[in-house]
């Protein structure tokens, strides 16, 4: 199967940031995938047992539920700092492209900057979160782990996503291009729409 231009361009990402912070940005850019891609594939083959362990067995996995659980916070808060450092979350853009390339790139730095605030806000609210789970003594009861081990990745993820977004502000303050991250260029493949 032929790899679209933003497959490879994601393959081949590099951080544009100078010396040592684009070495940890590369770095936690690997480590995202490399927890998406766990994450997932771990997700799956427990679910798979599961099911083979009822169906074939006659007994359910019993962490099966809370392991879940975690991947899925995992993968989420790992999953949206990733969107943000390849361009990838949703947005709504039939304003934003009818707008000249200027008045865009404006509006990308403002709104970048907005979901840059919203993401420290939210990480903020989600440590305190964390530390009330953490105080409470409270453990997963099929694991028996601390339960606020699933929900350390919560204020992780809004921070990385809220660094990513602040540095793709200063890419379209430092260029004449209109950036979606620090490397991904708002366009289109079709020539006709793009303009």
């Amino acid at each position: 199967m032929e790899k679209s231009e933003d497959e490879k361009a994601e393959a081949r990402y590099r951080s544009s940031l100078p010396g040592a912070l684009g070495a940890i940005d590369d770095g936690i850019g690997k480590l995202e995938a490399a927890i998406l891609g766990f994450g997932v594939m771990a997700m799956a083959l427990n679910t798979v047992a599961n099911v083979i362990g009822r169906f074939v067995f006659g007994e359910s996995l019993f962490f099966t539920e809370e392991v879940n659980r975690i991947l899925i916070v995992l993968v989420t808060f790992a999953g949206i700092g990733y969107a943000a450092r390849h361009g990838r979350h949703i947005r709504m853009s039939a304003f934003f492209d009818a707008l000249p390339k200027s008045a865009r790139r404006w509006l990308m730095i403002v709104m970048c900057l907005f979901t840059a605030l919203m993401m420290f806000a939210l990480c903020y609210f989600s440590t305190g979160y964390l530390l009330s789970v953490m105080s409470r003594g409270r453990s997963l009861p099929a694991l028996s782990i601390p339960a606020w081990w699933m929900y350390v990745w919560v204020p992780i993820g809004f921070a990385v996503t809220g660094l990513q977004y602040l540095m793709t502000a200063i890419t379209n303050l430092l260029s004449d291009d209109v950036y979606l991250s620090t490397h991904v260029v708002d366009g289109y493949d079709d020539p006709e729409i793009d303009r």
